[in-house]
């Protein structure tokens, strides 16, 4: 991949991953969705993130906390929810 195509790309993972925080997903199944959602090796995802928790830590800690006193729903809604992303995405 060329500079600006890798740019790009972590750009889109970079929003991707906003999405899911969005949509109150963790790491992992951020990871594990936009693995099967689409097509972004897991490693790639857990990588912008851990940047993200690096360049806004106050930010994810009251995420966690978040998280955890608001649990997470169900499967279904997040199927639903990546599906719309995606859609979202791919018209831009």
């Amino acid at each position: 991949m060329e500079n600006s195509s890798s740019a790009s790309y972590i750009h889109l993972v970079h929003r991707l991953i906003e999405e899911c925080i969005l949509f109150n997903m963790s790491r992992e199944e951020c990871m594990e969705a936009l693995s099967k959602h689409a097509n972004i090796q897991p490693v790639i995802t857990s990588t912008v993130w851990k940047e993200l928790e690096k360049e806004n830590k106050e930010f994810f800690e009251a995420y966690s906390n978040s998280r955890a006193k608001r649990g997470a729903g169900s499967e279904e809604d997040t199927r639903q929810m990546i599906r719309d992303m995606l859609s979202d995405s791919s018209k831009q």
